[in-house]
């Protein structure tokens, strides 16, 4: 620091200041104060020597005297001991008595500066004195002793500036009266104003440092509490090593967390407290080459060396430090608590790849799991099995008992698949009732389809939720890499086909992938393209088959049936292309197209003839089916009552309002309903109550067989029709193909008959030459008795007849008799009594009803099961264990 002041105004500001000192004001600030106690205190330690010598020297000098008889001398060493007694003691007091302690620092200043002034005087005095001895080694020692006493004393009142004014002001005054005002009178006043800016410098240059060192210690104590305040209530921290690597700081909630055994974390390696968070071997040789090579560095993510009862983490910077002569002195550094981050980071990590319903493996995760498995090098390891589940029945749970019962159970179908998977693989929900199962290393299909059966037994046990009883079921799609598919897209893809299959072949099974399912699923994408352009390219055409009145066999109306004459491929059956129109949305525009060309064909038939047109549930849900009917109907002109509408059970799958409603609006419309395929599906005689048909057609399942003695068909026909007669509903028996059915179906008391025994169906142009040319009668063809369903063979068998026996080849097989070749049997031996060998070494007895040509034609004691005559096939098999 520079000090630019002229020698008079220095002397101007120093006395100025020592007027401050020893004068107390409303101004003086509380550092002033300050500064003069710390003077004084500096003074109150050195003091008791200053004091002790300042009394030796003129004792010394007053024996010397004594023994020279030198009186004079010795009266002066006296009053000079006499009064520097006096007043340092004074001033001891002062200093250090209790009462006087409380004294304002001022007060103690002036009486220091008054002690000062006293000493100077009296030890200038007694140099003078010391100069009367006679000369002498005594005399020598005076001299020495009065000088020693001037230092020491000029040394202790350094500290207060006043005070050493005031010595020298003192030493003044004795010169001033042994000089009279000479020449060292004005050097010694000279010295004195010296003294006094001197004093004054070096006073300013204490009180700066002092006052630095204050604001150091100020900002030093800030610093401190900030810091605390930092450490308490945020997440930072702070540590400091010496040159040695070892921690010299280390906040203390770190410290604790680190939790040490036994060891302190202060004077410890810092490359022992921390590890870089990773499963590394270089880990720890990371901070301690920091350390070594003295290099900073930044956010480096450690955890506790040492294993600690908390999981911790935390982001750490540190650099070197080094002082003024660039020695290093160590690291210093500041770290993050970075546990509630990871905590977070790893809660988004588990939502991101976990279900948050089921706590499984999520689509996202089973993606990933399975990419990786499919991407090992080793075959062994590339060997990895794929289940992909659906839940049977579960959306009727959602529907019935609301979607919190749904969650629940989905939660308990997870635990259970868990159970029953183990550790063999990885288990996920894919989303709804969708899960799915990873298995590495699995490709013994036996043992497969054995877990996949176990999973089915248990996931369809089953479950109380709520006081309620649930039971589901579930179908399985398996598919094996690499041979399945080596990519995770190839191998999900032919999963789901594999299910796919199973549930089409009724549900609560498994199925493996086989190339035919691929084949099968890329046809019908190609249907279905095919099928967007049939519409627009008129490939569809209808076909009307009778319904003729039972009693008087009169045709009283036609059913129209769609058919897709394909450029290619040629006709393509209803059952294959319906479900893909049901599927891909096109089934509306295409059942708006059969009703407007129905009504429009129908409008040339004689009036009393209606038209039926069947109404998917999918177009029974669509609002606004009522305006497409009377759209239909005002067009082609046709009266509303000869439009019968053919609805399935299913649209009472979601029994609503909706529904209702939608019956009503089209009764409305003065069309007729009529309730199809009645008795194979979901069958509830309640409906019947609110839904109001016109007509029940019996399925043609029940035909099938009616004639058939001990059949059970006949009794459910008759019971169908009792049930619409108290209705007041019409009947139609479906698929009547033989005579003798239409005798039973009158029998049975049914209204109606629609089959091929009375024309199979036709198109337009065809309907009106039938009607014109029959008059509207129906003629009945085909069989005159049922038979049943014949399978052509070609066989060898063995034949006894009586004690004969031959071989014969069987042509063709039913369940109740069996035609054979290569045999000459007399036509009059009909009735005759045989055995055959339908089965490897088990003969079965027949009766013979009829021979020509070499062939017979034999009717079996017993029905006999075709199943057994199938030799099991590598495909069988393999669907088998599928």
């Amino acid at each position: 620091m520079q000090i630019r002041l002229t020698p008079f105004r220095a002397l101007r500001v120093a006395f100025a200041a020592l007027r401050t000192d020893l004068s107390a004001s409303a101004s003086t600030s509380e550092a002033h104060r300050d500064a003069l106690r710390r003077q004084l205190r500096l003074l109150s330690a050195t003091w008791p020597y200053a004091l002790t010598v300042a009394i030796a020297a003129p004792l010394l000098i007053g024996w010397t005297a004594f023994a020279s008889g030198a009186t004079g001398v010795l009266i002066a060493a006296a009053a000079g001991a006499l009064v520097t007694a006096i007043s340092g003691t004074l001033l001891l007091a002062t200093l250090r008595h209790g009462t006087a302690r409380r004294w304002p620092p001022h007060v103690k200043v002036r009486l220091a500066t008054v002690s000062g002034m006293v000493g100077g005087a009296t030890i200038l005095a007694l140099v003078f004195a010391t100069g009367m001895l006679p000369p002498g080694p005594t005399r020598l020692a005076s001299y020495v002793m009065t000088f020693a006493a001037m230092i020491v004393m000029i040394v202790a009142l350094y500290p207060v500036r006043a005070a050493s004014i005031g010595l020298g002001a003192g030493l003044l005054a004795t010169l001033a009266v042994e000089d009279r005002f000479g020449l060292g009178l004005w050097i010694g006043i000279g010295v004195l104003l010296m003294l006094t800016s001197i004093a004054y410098r070096l006073a300013r240059f204490e009180r700066h440092a002092v006052e630095q060192r204050d604001l150091d210690h100020a900002q030093g104590r800030m610093a401190t509490r900030l810091v605390a305040e930092f450490e308490t209530h945020s997440s930072g921290w702070f540590w400091q090593t010496n040159a040695d690597g070892e921690v010299t700081y280390l906040t203390h909630r770190v410290a604790t967390e680190l939790d040490l055994p036994d060891t302190p974390a202060i004077g410890e390696p810092l490359s022992q407290l921390f590890r870089m968070d990773g499963a590394l071997t270089e880990t720890e040789r990371t901070i301690a080459f920091h350390l070594s090579s003295r290099t900073a560095f930044s956010n480096y993510s450690v955890r506790p060396a040492s294993r600690a009862k908390l999981e911790r983490w935390w982001s750490m910077s540190g650099r070197p430090i080094f002082d003024e002569d660039g020695i290093f002195l160590g690291f210093v550094g500041s770290g993050t608590d970075l546990t509630e981050r990871r905590r977070a980071d790893a809660e988004i990590t588990r939502l991101a790849l976990f279900d948050g319903l089921t706590g499984l493996a999520n689509r996202q995760r089973l993606r990933l799991a399975l990419d990786q498995m499919l991407a090992q090098p080793a075959t062994s390891q590339r060997m990895t099995s794929l289940f992909l589940l659906d839940l049977d029945r579960f959306k009727t749970v959602n529907d019935t008992l609301g979607h919190q019962i749904g969650d629940a159970l989905l939660k308990k179908v997870a635990q259970r698949l868990q159970r029953a998977i183990g550790d063999a693989g990885l288990v996920g929900r894919l989303g709804g009732d969708e899960f799915q199962v990873i298995m590495p290393g699995h490709a013994d299909r036996e043992k497969l389809g054995e877990l996949a059966r176990r999973v089915i037994f248990d996931l369809s046990q089953p479950y109380s939720i709520e006081g309620s009883a649930i039971s589901i079921g579930c179908s399985i799609g398996v598919a094996i890499a690499p041979q399945d598919g080596a990519a995770s897209e190839t191998l999900i893809r032919n999963a789901d086909l594999a299910l796919y299959a199973a549930k089409g072949d009724g549900r609560g099974i498994h199925r493996f992938f086989r190339e035919e399912l691929l084949v099968g699923a890329q046809s019908r994408k190609q249907l279905e393209d095919d099928l967007r352009q049939a519409l627009v390219g008129n490939q569809f055409y209808l076909a009307y088959q009778p319904v003729v009145d039972t009693r008087s066999e009169r045709i009283v109306g036609y059913e129209a049936l769609l058919r897709w004459e394909h450029p290619t491929r040629g006709l393509v059956s209803p059952a294959e292309f319906v479900p893909v129109a049901e599927d891909c949305g096109l089934i509306e525009s295409i059942g708006e197209w059969v009703l407007r060309t129905a009504c429009t064909e129908a409008a040339g038939w004689p009036g009393d003839v209606r038209v039926a047109v069947n109404v998917s549930p999918i177009q029974f849900a669509n609002p606004i089916l009522p305006s497409l009917v009377t759209s239909a109907l005002a067009k082609s002109g046709i009266a509303p009552h000869r439009l019968e509408l053919e609805i399935t059970e299913g649209v009472f799958l979601d029994e609503s309002a909706a529904s209702e409603q939608m019956f009503k609006t089209l009764k409305g419309c003065g069309v007729r309903l009529a309730l199809d395929d009645f008795g194979t599906g979901y069958s509830s005689l309640g409906y019947l109550k609110k839904a109001p048909f016109d007509k029940i057609k019996i399925d043609q399942s029940f035909v099938k067989g009616a004639t058939i003695a001990g059949n059970r068909n006949a009794a459910i026909i008759r019971a169908i029709v009792s049930l619409a007669d108290a209705l007041g509903m019409d009947t139609t028996a479906e698929g009547v193909e033989n005579r003798d059915e239409i005798t039973l179906i009158r029998d049975l008391g049914c209204s109606h008959i629609q089959g091929y025994v009375y024309g199979k169906p036709t198109r337009a142009a065809d309907v009106l030459l039938q009607l014109k040319v029959g008059g509207g009668m129906a003629t009945a063809s085909g069989y005159q008795i049922t038979r049943n369903p014949r399978t052509a063979m070609l066989r060898n068998a063995r034949l006894q007849a009586g004690g004969a026996s031959g071989d014969v080849r069987i042509r063709n097989i039913s369940s109740t008799g069996v035609m054979v070749e290569g045999i000459e049997i007399d036509a009059s031996a009909v009735d005759l009594d045989v055995l055959i060998e339908l089965v490897e070494d088990q003969m079965f007895p027949a009766k013979l009803r009829w021979a020509a040509d070499g062939r017979a034609g034999l009717e079996f004691a017993e029905m006999f099961n075709l199943e057994r005559l199938a030799a099991p096939s590598v495909p069988n098999v393999a669907r088998k264990a599928g």
